[in-house]
């Protein structure tokens, strides 16, 4: 695949990053730790290395796609792709003795960090014109809290914000939604594809923008000028929790982790109970119970546990601490260690929208995401044994 460059005056991130279903909460550590033991025998291990080439591999199939490529020499940045592996790649890094970015890496950062430079001289990844009434304003808002995700993820490793990540959230709270109905959040793509560009999207993409600001380093979260802008995240990710479908609450679990201020304890515990009552006879999650979905096609869904379910949910509880010396969790770490492709290192996952043949570039977009989630649970896992 062709391999492209930017050039850019600012410095960029070419160095180092630092880098049967059970209804019940754990309460007894000690007896935890003995059930755990006698139902969870698996010795499996994961193949990083082979993680980390498929996650480059579908980076630069990203990037040498033409529909993926836009103005100013420039690649979009996609929620099914680039923002879980921006996500997912820097925790592998140290593990595999790397001392750089990959080369793909480098790639999407550096685009990341031109358009942001451009601003409104960059063309929005979807317009009116082309796409539909609406389109230049959805697409302009989910670039930029994407920009803003990624960016400050890449400082967080480095422990200073950079002013180009500044100018990212600048852009982001810019075009927050200050009134009315939908006060707080962000108008989001969509295209009715589920879980990242369709109606219950918005809710996603506002949860992400917490994570943004919680992680951002130099104690950005704590800044006067975005505690406005706070107060109406908070609102929104609050007032419309009830109505999502699990995977958002899910998704909020794990922003709650980054940025106080969005779940109380009973809320974490009513929603913990909630999200062991889906888990698979096998241990892990099918994203197809997360949910209340509509295919576009009459293809039956595919019900099987899967990596983006399971990687997410077993990374929002181990982070929230409710999945400490849990059953469940011990379960979904041996499913997502028993479900690595030996073939190529990938997690599965199953479109919700469309069958898709699953070897296509497009059928393994579900399969991207589920394979940066399994990744980031696995080594978080890892790292508090």
């Amino acid at each position: 695949m062709r391999r492209r460059s930017f050039t850019i005056g600012i410095k960029t991130f070419a160095v180092l990053l630092g880098t049967t279903p059970m209804i019940f909460a754990a309460t007894n550590p000690a007896k935890d730790s003995a059930d755990v033991k006698a139902v969870t025998t698996s010795n499996a291990t994961w193949d990083k290395a082979a993680a980390a080439k498929y996650l480059d591999s579908r980076e630069l199939w990203w990037q040498a796609w033409p529909p993926a490529q836009k103005d100013h020499a420039t690649v979009c940045i996609s929620c099914h792709t680039n923002v879980p592996y921006a996500l997912a790649r820097p925790a592998l890094r140290a593990t595999l003795g790397e001392q750089k970015l990959s080369e793909p890496e480098r790639v999407m950062v550096d685009s990341i960090i031109k358009r942001v430079n451009l601003g409104s001289k960059s063309e929005p990844f979807y317009n009116d014109a082309k796409h539909g009434p609406g389109k230049t304003r959805e697409a302009r808002n989910t670039e930029g809290v994407n920009n803003a995700l990624i960016l400050s993820g890449y400082d967080a490793q480095q422990e200073h914000l950079q002013d180009v990540t500044r100018k990212a959230f600048e852009s982001m709270w810019a075009s927050q939604e200050q009134a009315g109905a939908k006060a707080g959040a962000w108008i989001w793509q969509n295209f009715h594809f589920s879980p990242w560009e369709a109606d219950e999207s918005e809710y996603y993409g506002a949860a992400m923008a917490a994570i943004a600001t919680g992680i951002a380093p130099d104690h950005y979260r704590d800044d006067p000028k975005i505690q406005t802008n706070l107060t109406l995240l908070r609102g929104y990710l609050q007032r419309e929790a009830p109505k999502q479908p699990l995977v958002n609450r899910i998704v909020l679990l794990w922003a709650s982790t980054k940025l106080p201020g969005l779940m109380t304890d009973p809320e974490r515990a009513a929603l913990k109970i909630e999200i062991y009552s889906k888990q698979q006879a096998d241990g892990g999650w099918s994203l197809t119970t997360l949910g209340t979905w509509k295919r576009h096609d009459t293809s039956p869904f595919d019900s099987r546990s899967d990596g983006y379910a399971t990687g997410l949910t077993v990374l929002a509880l181990e982070e929230s601490g409710l999945g400490t010396n849990s059953l469940e969790i011990k379960r979904g770490i041996d499913w997502l260690l028993a479900n690595q492709s030996k073939t190529d290192g990938l997690w599965p996952a199953y479109s919700l929208n469309l069958q898709r043949d699953p070897a296509s570039g497009i059928g393994r977009f579900m399969s991207d995401a589920a394979t940066a989630f399994s990744v980031m649970a696995l080594e978080h896992n890892r790292q508090t044994q």
